[in-house]
């Protein structure tokens, strides 16, 4: 028996996807044979590697003998009727699922029997109603579901139902989390809706692979291979988003190839829609605003220009033949050199409205995207609500702002935006980044479902008090229709998807955020690491610790007590506060910290910059006076004195210093207590985070001496004792150069 031919080698790659009791099953054929014991010893070892591609959907034998007994018991088959492809993926799902999950395969069956789960929609399952109730139905919408245990017709049942099978399909992934995660199933009765309609990840992805802002390798979507050849990636990547409760993709970069609009690139992009679409998951594009002059031949992109609004209309007549239900634009225009309407003297709602035109009569969206600056004198910080506040509610209905979740540009930490409050009549859309471009990229590990969380519970005080700024993107402050999320991916074709395996922490939280923001940090962190890694009491509890605290000790050691943006010079790798070489003042880390032998910081009050005041009253209160600002926004707002009082009773000069020291040490007690964990996960991806962590240990120590070195030229003052000095002069930190940094 060679036990290298093609067949066995098929079957080991099939075993590799089993559970471990199945796999002694399967051995038993070859237990006679010479090499049954190295046959054993070669497939154990790939049923115990680990290399994170399957993320949170692992669907392992359940460890917990009681629990497993319980699961048996009340879900002996399943009961799903349809006929669609969507139905198809979640009877393919809950069959991989428990089997994975219960070590033995589950039956289908056609009627509803004793402890089995029936799945479906009134329109599928005429007692699904009566099971479930219709007025419960009647609240779920087009996307909510509900699981129920039910004693129906002398029948024990698990119902999962909704309104569409996509809702279904949300409910069976909810279903299988409820076993991954070790919870009760003998009274279930959950209902759940999502809070934000359009839940979209953005990918900055270009058609030649290359992935702006990316640390995970190239690009999933292989446009050189579309539409012919599909990788299993793409369904992967559409079950993963739906687990979570994504519904829709931006497929490339927002900085956008006028080709990605031609139908050589429709036809590919059709491809991964068809993928997609079972799984609820809509596909839209990132356009360039002079798309009809670069492959349209017209001499103008006008939005007022009625040949160009024709050129649109047909444009989107023609992307709907290709892709029925299309989700519609993403646009960055005028904007680090992107063509727009200003370019005519036009206004961003010229434009929006231009593309939203050309898309209503197929219900598509235009997300139009706030992150505007230009060279100017201006306190880059007050640009955006500048021009966009003064067209609050001159846009379509079918337009969504999409406006970054602060004012700058996705930094450590950040105060909510402005334009947060401040468009009452226009659907906002929240944009965070979840890419690690300011954060370390792929070999820091930050949870940042704490910096989600930060901003969306930040109150705008736009109709009083607990008008957050979730309230104000879920649509219920001013009762919008529309309302969205937009995450910016971090996603590449690395095996574990993100390159950081803690990475896949902050696309999870991202999405069960945008379906439920009322959903809190420490909640979301036990379900990502109990799919993810185990059930194990004393790694949850030491390794969700390490998370909820990550993005504070990151922040401490790089952008303390309000400062922002210094970090390396275009590929934003490492500290450089000193850079000031930069083509224009606000790309220069000196335009943002505006150290000075007085003191350091941005005074954004009235007697600096004024940005303060596009906040509400309410939350100027909170900011305006240096010796009441919270310390982590002081930076932000005012320029201080070294020798400033701090809450603590430090002077800022220690302050800083002691956060700084203290970010790094903490980096320390993460690797401390992360090889603790040894042996309570596979070593494959034990090995690969504690790599890691000695990275992101070594860089937040060089984040500290530089950073400390370098004020310390201002504040002329001594490091305190106590402190181990840097190993090195500032000159050399200074001298550093990262010309080939990823993503830049």
């Amino acid at each position: 028996m060679n036990i290298c031919n093609g067949k066995l080698l098929k079957k080991n790659y099939l075993l590799y996807k089993q559970p471990k009791l199945l796999l002694l099953n399967r051995l038993l054929p070859y237990k006679k044979t010479g090499y049954f014991l190295l046959y054993f010893l070669f497939v154990i070892s790939l049923a115990k590697a680990e290399d994170g591609y399957r993320l949170w959907l692992r669907y392992d034998l359940v460890n917990d003998n009681a629990l497993l007994k319980q699961y048996r018991s009340s879900i002996q088959a399943i009961n799903i009727n349809g006929n669609t492809s969507t139905v198809a993926a979640l009877q393919k799902e809950l069959n991989t699922g428990l089997q994975g999950l219960l070590g033995e395969s589950i039956s289908n069956i056609s009627q509803p029997a004793n402890n089995s789960i029936v799945a479906g929609t009134p329109a599928t399952m005429k007692d699904i109603k009566a099971m479930v109730g219709a007025d419960a139905l009647n609240t779920c919408g087009s996307e909510g579901f509900i699981i129920k245990t039910v004693h129906f017709n002398n029948k024990n049942i698990i119902v999962i139902a909704g309104n569409t099978d996509v809702a279904v399909l949300y409910g069976g992934y909810h279903f299988l989390r409820l076993l991954q995660t070790h919870q009760h199933i003998q009274d279930l009765n959950i209902t759940s809706v999502p809070k934000v309609k359009l839940r979209v990840l953005d990918h900055w992805d270009n058609l030649n692979r290359t992935v702006e802002r990316g640390y995970a390798g190239i690009s999933i979507f292989d446009w050189q291979t579309l539409p012919d050849y599909l990788d299993k990636h793409y369904t992967d990547y559409a079950r993963a988003n739906a687990s979570i409760g994504i519904n829709g993709s931006v497929l490339n970069n927002v900085n956008a190839s006028a080709l990605i609009l031609t139908p050589a690139y429709l036809e590919k992009a059709a491809a991964l829609a068809n993928v997609f679409r079972p799984y609820g998951i809509k596909v839209y594009l990132s356009i360039k605003f002079s798309s009809p002059i670069e492959t349209g031949g017209l001499k103008t992109a006008d939005p007022l220009d009625k040949a160009v609004q024709e050129w649109w209309k047909k444009k989107a007549d023609t992307i709907y033949q290709y892709i029925p239900d299309f989700g519609g634009f993403l646009v960055k225009a005028n904007s680090e050199g992107q063509p727009g309407p200003q370019n005519y003297g036009r206004t961003h709602a010229d434009g929006a409205n231009m593309l939203a035109d050309a898309l209503t009569p197929h219900n598509g969206v235009v997300m139009w995207r706030a992150f505007v600056y230009s060279e100017s004198d201006e306190d880059r910080f007050k640009q955006a609500y500048n021009e966009f506040k003064p067209l609050d509610g001159k846009f379509r209905s079918n337009v969504l702002v999409q406006v970054k979740n602060g004012p700058i540009d996705f930094q450590p930490r950040e105060p909510f935006h402005p334009l947060f409050g401040a468009m009452p009549q226009t659907p906002l859309m929240l944009e965070f980044q979840l890419t690690q471009e300011y954060l370390g990229f792929a070999t820091h590990l930050v949870f940042l479902s704490t910096l989600f969380k930060e901003c969306l519970t930040a109150d705008t005080y736009e109709k009083g008090a607990g008008s957050t700024v979730a309230t104000i993107v879920d649509g219920s402050v001013e009762n919008h229709a529309l309302s969205g999320m937009a995450g910016v991916a971090n996603i590449g074709n690395s095996i574990n998807w993100t390159g950081h395996p803690f990475g896949q922490a902050n696309w999870y939280a991202f999405g069960r955020l945008a379906w439920n923001h009322e959903l809190n940090s420490a909640q979301i962190a036990d379900e990502w690491i109990q799919q993810t890694f185990t059930n194990n009491p004393a790694f949850l509890d030491t390794v969700k610790t390490m998370m909820l605290l990550s993005h504070e000790i990151l922040v401490d050691y790089m952008t303390p007590l309000g400062l922002h943006h210094i970090m390396g010079y275009g590929h934003h790798y490492g500290p450089a506060p000193w850079y000031d070489k930069g083509a224009r003042a606000d790309w220069n880390p000196v335009y943002f910290h505006r150290a000075d032998a007085m003191g350091i910081g941005f005074n954004r009050t009235a007697t600096g910059s004024n940005a303060l005041a596009q906040y509400a009253p309410e939350v100027q209160a909170m900011y305006k006076d240096s010796n009441t600002c919270p310390d982590k926004y002081l930076l932000w707002f005012h320029h201080v004195s070294w020798n400033h009082k701090m809450h603590s009773g430090r002077t800022l000069w220690e302050e800083l210093c002691y956060k700084y020291y203290t970010g790094a040490d903490s980096v320390s007690w993460m690797q401390h207590a992360w090889n603790n964990m040894k042996g309570k996960i596979d070593e494959e991806r034990f090995e690969h985070v504690k790599m890691l962590l000695a990275i992101q240990h070594k860089e937040a120590v060089w984040w500290r001496n530089a950073c400390v070195l370098y004020f310390q030229t201002f504040s002329h003052q001594p490091i305190p004792e106590g402190y181990e000095q840097p190993e090195h002069l500032l000159a050399y930190y200074e001298s550093l150069e990262f010309p080939f940094a990823p993503g830049h």
